[in-house]
């Protein structure tokens, strides 16, 4: 796998989950960059070229998941870029929604690490692959 694909950006406004899954998925040789706001992470996904997937929390307070998720594909140069929508607040629906904004994946908190790693080695080795 090519060691730039394998660069994931973690948007989240609490550092405690950044710095937990960042130690995770390093500890699983991903390169990770991370984001504590959705505009820093509108701003690093259209300055680096290198990320091959986005972990995107939905509750966060400038621009929520959602939101983030539609304005990354209204962006042609970020329109390939695979989308995983993160939530500590899954509800009914949250799934439906977040891939009809046009996120690729969804996952609840807290993580499995071992369903995370199955959705990043799907996308990562065969493109974005929308779960409906």
């Amino acid at each position: 796998m090519n060691q730039q694909k394998k660069k994931i950006i973690i948007i989240d406004d609490d550092e405690r989950n950044i710095f937990a899954l960042d130690a995770v998925l390093k500890s699983r040789g991903f390169q990770c960059i991370a984001a504590s706001s959705a505009k820093e992470g509108l701003h690093i996904l259209q300055t680096h070229n290198d990320i091959g997937i986005a972990l995107i929390d939905i509750m966060m307070p400038d621009m929520d998941g959602y939101e983030m998720i539609a304005e990354i594909r209204k962006k042609p140069v970020l329109k390939e870029i695979p989308l995983i929508a993160v939530t500590a607040q899954a509800m009914l629906g949250d799934k439906e929604k977040s891939l009809q904004m046009g996120a690729d994946n969804y996952i609840a908190k807290p993580i499995n690490i071992n369903l995370l790693l199955n959705i990043l080695d799907q996308h990562l080795k065969n493109g974005s692959t929308n779960q409906d």
